[in-house]
């Protein structure tokens, strides 16, 4: 009678796994492959080669804390291919003198997350002996047709889930500047943060078997990650704060990217990171989903509405002199707001919605119970199919409220103005492959919307300048023998003076590098507390901060940094300047880094 076999190593074959399945960017030593496609490992035994017909080899999988074949969180499938009740599929490719090398694929619905791959073996007439053979981690497809996050375009993959780096658009509608972002989202340990952040949800801590057995649905995934970006309700990754004092966290301006965020949260114990904004909670939402596998992009909305009642319509009240009245205001409307998107098939709605879904964690409203937003069918917006799930409403009266104005005097209110073009307005993202504005505002309203620029000095304006770096004028006008009134106001945002950034000679890995940084102060008066960030995926291993200190009136400075890249590619550079007059000048460079 044949001895039992015996496993003596696995080789998961991390490095060309990783490679095929387009993770190799965030390893090449762990397994991280994407459900729906094969990946292959090698078993080599210690006492004999396999035997088709003599060994039986069963393999089994396991993720979340109470694995269940049930749930689907817990599968048994055999080498040899007999039907089953599991999905996954293990099929021989070659057998040597003491090998095996097998190919193992999980289904396209599969939980996302971690998991441990185990394998048991019976020879004819012997003992079953089990082995655990490593852990590997699991992630959406977008490569895969059967997956539910499937994109088509390859280009489209590239930008939405492979792309670290991008721009968020603020400002407003009459001066649109792009801000660079670096996602990071592939860089050392963000993948075990996101998984980290997904087992603190409430979900999670209140029954897990459930919550690993939903983490196959990326609606699922997409709700958990907008309650847990924001810290709301939860362990969550930021603190929001719309205030003027950051002495006790960081100013909001100041982050350039989600990986310094995201690490601070890890390390102080999952302790929310003081302090984020719409443009911060997106720019996290994207790092996450797209690590995670989901097609992610960055949303502005330009003249964003905020209905807090539910009726779409934008509810302002006014005193005549025209002062808006505060203790009345709860309804509102922001120069800009920045959500996401995220690609997906909506089988849970009719058919027609999938696609773009905006998401949004930014804590406004509560969607059942929880600060979430989304994920809500940009078509369904369109159409104003405003019932469908989830918070499609609330999405559609971002960019489609009417503005209501009303005049309160004499203790009554007085119909002043109503707008159906003010909410909503240059729907902006970054370009495919470029570093351009794309303007997807047709993809939310269909047509309807003039300007009137408006310049006022330094000396004017300083002292009442804000962190928002805005100015509100409004103006209540009456025509002359009629009882009507008319409201206009207009929002000015401040231009920033700008940040140069030079490559000095060409990028290599591994070899030195030198970088210029030029900036100026446009002030007729001294800049005193200047300090720069620099930044840069693949080639700084952490921010650089240079104390720049006092810049005179109209100086022009400039300065040069030393590093040496190590990764190969596109990157992208980013600088932020701040000082006691301006808190936020950025600038930003591609670079190639050849090998």
């Amino acid at each position: 009678m044949a001895e039992g076999l015996e496993v003596a190593l696995t080789d998961l074959q991390s490095s060309w796994n990783n490679v095929q399945h387009h993770t190799d960017e965030i390893s090449s030593n762990r397994l991280l492959v994407r459900r729906g496609q094969a990946f292959n490992i090698t078993l080599y035994f210690r006492n004999r080669a396999f035997q088709p017909g003599l060994d039986n080899i069963i393999f089994v999988t396991e993720t979340g804390p109470l694995p269940d074949l049930p749930k689907g969180t817990r599968a048994v499938f055999s080498l040899e291919g007999h039907p089953g009740p599991s999905p996954w599929i293990a099929s021989l490719q070659t057998i040597g003198a003491n090998s095996l090398e097998v190919s193992l694929c999980a289904p396209p619905m599969a939980a996302v997350g971690r998991y441990l791959l185990k394998v048991h073996i019976k020879s004819l007439q012997g003992p079953v002996t089990a082995y655990q053979l490593g852990e590997f981690i699991l992630l959406f497809n977008p490569w895969c047709p059967e997956d539910a996050v499937y994109l088509e375009s390859e280009p489209q993959r590239q930008e939405y889930v492979m792309n670290d780096y991008g721009f968020i658009y603020q400002g407003n509608k009459n001066w649109i500047r792009p801000c660079p972002w670096n996602y990071g989202q592939f860089e050392e340990n963000i993948i075990d943060i996101c998984l980290e952040l997904l087992d603190k949800s409430l979900n999670f801590q209140i029954d897990p078997a459930t919550d690993c057995a939903l983490r196959g649905s990326p609606v699922y995934i997409s709700r958990v990650v907008s309650a847990m970006i924001n810290s709301n309700d939860d362990s969550g990754v930021l603190n929001g704060n719309w205030g003027e004092n950051y002495s006790d966290g960081t100013n909001p301006a100041e982050w350039m990217g989600s990986v310094a965020i995201l690490k601070q949260w890890h390390a102080t114990g999952c302790q929310p990171v003081r302090y984020g904004q719409c443009w911060v909670f997106a720019a996290v939402t994207c790092t996450v989903m797209r690590c995670l596998g989901i097609p992610t992009r960055v949303i502005t909305n330009f003249n964003s509405g905020h209905d807090t009642d539910g009726n779409l319509i934008i509810d302002e009240y006014y005193d005549n002199t025209g002062r808006i009245l505060e203790n009345k205001k709860k309804d509102s409307v922001w120069n800009f707001h920045v959500w996401n998107e995220c690609w997906m098939a909506r089988n849970d709605l009719p058919p027609g919605f999938g696609g773009w879904q905006v998401l949004d964690a930014t804590p406004q409203e509560t969607s059942n119970g929880l600060y979430c937003c989304g994920p809500a069918s940009v078509r369904a917006i369109k159409e104003g199919e405003v019932d469908l799930n989830y918070d499609t409403a609330f999405a559609f009266s971002m960019v489609n409220a009417d503005c209501m104005a009303w005049l309160v005097f004499g203790g009554k209110e007085q119909k002043l103005h109503q707008d159906t073009s003010t909410v909503g307005n240059f729907i902006s993202t970054k370009s495919i492959q470029s570093d351009g504005r794309d303007d997807i505002t047709e993809n939310y309203k269909y047509a309807e919307a003039k300007t009137y620029p408006c310049k006022i000095t330094y000396s004017q304006y300083s002292q009442y300048l804000s962190t928002d770096k805005l100015i509100r004028i409004s103006a209540l006008g009456e025509e002359k023998n009629s009882p009507e009134k008319i409201l206009v106001k207009k929002i000015i945002t401040l231009a920033y003076p700008s940040i140069v950034i030079n490559v000095l000679g060409a990028a290599v890995v591994n070899q030195p590098l030198s970088i210029q940084v030029v900036f100026s102060n446009p002030l007729s008066e001294q800049v005193e507390d200047c300090v720069l960030t620099v930044e840069g995926s693949g080639l700084f291993r952490r921010q650089q901060r240079v104390l720049i200190g006092v810049l005179k009136p109209h100086h022009r400075a400039s300065l040069t940094l030393e590093t040496i890249p190590f990764k190969s590619g596109q990157r992208q550079i980013q600088a932020n300047l701040r000082s006691n007059k301006f808190k936020d000048i950025k600038g930003y460079t591609n670079v190639y880094i050849g090998l």
